[in-house]
């Protein structure tokens, strides 16, 4: 018969004990069935223009009103919720990836390796975050995977310099000596031994990341860059908006609140987690 881990009930027990941490998983959990079940949900077609039905307010047929093209902003908001998870997950997952490596790296050879790669995060820090991204994406040109692309090559110095802290304070400790005592290989001893321990600051901050990269998302789709119209994104539906703020409110107010509202699903469950995880302690 296997044995229960001990921590298991102590886990449970402070999980319980977490509403905010409920709340926030709550709030990510609905926007991921928005956009699994957008097909089936959504009662119009998004991107579908129709003629006639202009700037309708919020009523039973468009509970969230239509815009200046006609499409039922409700279905293009839970459309956007496909688009804009999509945005925060990916444009973490790739700097994440990559500064972990870096960082994990990068503490452990120490000397010039450490010296090279900290020199190159020094050199991304010194230019703005938002000047840096958008000069890529302009380069690149416009679009979802050139936003992808600046979010990797700016974003990942935060996760390298996070992961290169914990491993430099871990490598001394006695397990790792243990372990290097023992003849394992330097790449076990980095990704089985030091790096499973020097993440829980990271997978912290992932949360309070995706906050960041959802709201760039939205900003570089307001300025053109990013999702290309017709799509359904909020920050494009906010940008086309913009001209209808005095005659039809609802048009920027939903997709708004879809932006805010996602945004502080991750923010409470980062906090959550940070408690949770013992990183503020």
């Amino acid at each position: 018969m296997t044995a229960r881990p001990a921590f298991a009930p102590r886990w449970s027990a402070r999980f319980g004990r977490r509403p905010m941490l409920a709340a926030g998983l709550s709030i990510l959990g609905g926007f991921v069935l928005l956009a699994v079940l957008a097909p089936w949900i959504a009662p119009y077609d998004p991107i579908l223009h129709s003629k006639g039905a202009e700037l309708l307010p919020p009523s039973l047929a468009h509970p969230f009103g239509t815009d200046n093209f006609g499409r039922d902003v409700l279905s293009r908001v839970i459309w956007g919720a496909r688009i804009d998870l999509q945005i925060a997950v990916i444009g973490v997952a790739f700097p994440f990836l990559i500064g972990t490596v870096v960082g994990t790296v990068a503490g452990f050879f120490g000397g010039w390796v450490d010296t090279v790669f900290m020199r190159l995060v020094d050199v991304v820090l010194a230019f703005p975050f938002l000047v840096l991204m958008l000069s890529i994406i302009t380069i690149l040109g416009p679009g979802l995977g050139s936003f992808y692309i600046a979010m990797a090559l700016v974003g990942w110095v935060s996760y390298a310099r996070l992961i290169r802290a914990q491993i430099l304070v871990l490598k001394t400790q006695d397990f790792a000596v243990a372990a290097a005592s023992l003849g394992f290989s330097r790449t076990r001893i980095m990704f089985r031994h030091l790096l499973p321990n020097a993440l829980a600051g990271s997978l912290v901050f992932v949360m309070s990341d995706a906050v960041l990269v959802l709201l760039n998302g939205a900003a570089i789709s307001y300025l053109g860059l990013g999702v290309q119209p017709p799509m359904a994104e909020w920050g494009i539906m906010v940008a086309e908006a913009q001209g209808f703020l005095t005659q039809a409110w609802w048009i920027t107010l939903f997709p708004g609140l879809a932006i805010v509202t996602l945004a502080f699903g991750f923010s409470l469950t980062g906090d959550a987690l940070a408690d949770l995880m013992g990183v503020h302690e």
